[in-house]
């Protein structure tokens, strides 16, 4: 049976502040000051925890070797003789976050009857760029049934950030759905050079890879304002499930012809749209509102996965708290502590990276049990570092707890495959 499975990231042993991320508001913000990986990597796992005892099937990825030397011998260099900039680079935990991991459309919406997954690329980024080819490992282990097709990322320079520029609004999970394409323009009206990070070609090339159907395709331009505010991906301002999209007044450039469009293809889609005269857009960015997962719960409601800064965040809760009291399709309001996510600019859903798919098809060792996740604490607990200043950037003592402890959690999660150079 078909049914949505949220596959969360672990959070690496080298978390840490850096402050690489241009145009994420938390990421610069937080740099320089002392990360708590061991703190990083339990939240993320009790959220993880929760949405189990929930009834939502859960999966998980693992954090990638890091320092990645081997692509820092691509540089030419080294971990002991890499600029601290390259070494930044090649420390960084942020695959953490696995709504970047890939784009995925579900066997309902693709010409041929499987689910496809086409690798991001994350080419923006220089410490984000190195992530596709551990992350396509992962793919090719996880989903190597003949259910699905795992596709390595669209070529630069066509940058493409995966699934946090990729909704998909549907009826149910199991039938075939539209699915919503948001892409960038390099120019912004803030007179702030941030980057748009999803192209529009590579969009429309991810599209056409996956089989899907023109008439069921939307492609919508993420608004500058939006952009120059700083939402670097569109699941910073708006998130869809089934046949609800929650979205920022602000989020889409043409929004009045995105919201025509969806209604024409599927009638039933319910638009829930957040006024920026409620909640302005530095205060979505903020708590990352719109950074959390929306589920459907195995009653038939739907709740949102929330950020504690949303709940901090008074125009935000006072907003929440009206919808839920109201007839709403929201019904249910989930609360994590993931400051540690957050501080670097990662809310629940940035988290997570969503499969439609029957779990009998997907390899045992990535679905999550309340055993396994007793397991990884364990290790966690033991092996993750409590704290990392940025100076300890540069200390080879690090280096090696940081190996030494994915090294284990392979062990651990029987994956021997995945402790290896993967260039």
């Amino acid at each position: 049976m078909l049914q949505e499975i949220n596959f969360d990231g672990i959070v690496g042993p080298s978390h840490n502040y850096a402050g690489l991320s241009l145009g994420n508001l938390a990421s610069a913000k937080n740099f320089g000051k002392v990360s708590h990986p061991r703190a990083a990597a339990l939240q993320g796992l009790a959220k993880m925890r929760a949405n189990l005892e929930r009834g939502l099937p859960q999966g998980l990825f693992l954090p990638q070797r890091r320092p990645d030397t081997a692509w820092l011998g691509q540089l030419g260099t080294s971990v002991e003789d890499a600029s601290p900039t390259l070494r930044a680079n090649a420390l960084s935990a942020s695959s953490m976050w696995a709504a970047n991991a890939a784009t995925v459309s579900p066997a309902p919406d693709t010409a041929d009857g499987r689910c496809h997954l086409t690798v991001a690329n994350l080419v923006t980024m220089p410490h984000r760029s190195h992530e596709w080819r551990e992350t396509l490992a992962q793919l090719q282990l996880a989903f190597a049934s003949g259910h699905f097709a795992v596709h390595a990322p669209v070529p630069a320079p066509f940058g493409d950030e995966g699934a946090a520029n990729h909704m998909r609004l549907c009826a149910g999970h199991d039938t075939a759905g539209i699915e919503v394409f948001v892409y960038g323009e390099a120019a912004n009206t803030s007179g702030t050079p941030f980057p748009a990070r999803q192209h529009r070609e590579a969009s429309e090339a991810v599209a056409r890879i996956h089989g899907l159907d023109p008439a069921r395709t939307v492609f919508a331009r993420q608004s500058d304002e939006a952009i120059a505010a700083g939402a670097f991906h569109n699941d910073v301002v708006a998130v869809a499930n089934e046949r609800v999209l929650f979205t920022h007044e602000h989020a889409f450039a043409d929004r009045e012809g995105f919201y025509a469009e969806l209604r024409a293809k599927l009638p039933e889609v319910e638009i829930v749209e957040v006024p920026a005269a409620a909640v302005s857009l530095a205060d979505a960015i903020a708590s990352y509102l719109f950074n959390a997962q929306l589920v459907t719960l195995p009653s038939g409601e739907m709740a949102l996965v929330l950020p504690g800064e949303a709940r901090e965040t008074p125009s935000v809760w006072q907003w929440l708290e009206a919808h839920v009291a109201g007839n709403g399709p929201i019904r249910h309001l989930f609360v994590h502590d993931l400051r540690e996510s957050m501080a670097n600019g990662g809310g629940p859903a940035c988290l997570r990276l969503r499969v439609v798919a029957d779990p009998a098809t997907i390899d045992p060792r990535f679905l999550a049990t309340p055993e396994k996740l007793d397991r990884i604490e364990a290790l966690v607990a033991r092996l993750w570092p409590e704290q990392i200043a940025v100076e300890d950037l540069s200390d080879p003592a690090l280096w090696i707890a940081c190996l030494e402890a994915r090294a284990a959690l392979c062990t651990e999660l029987e994956l021997p495959e995945l402790d290896r150079d993967v260039f």
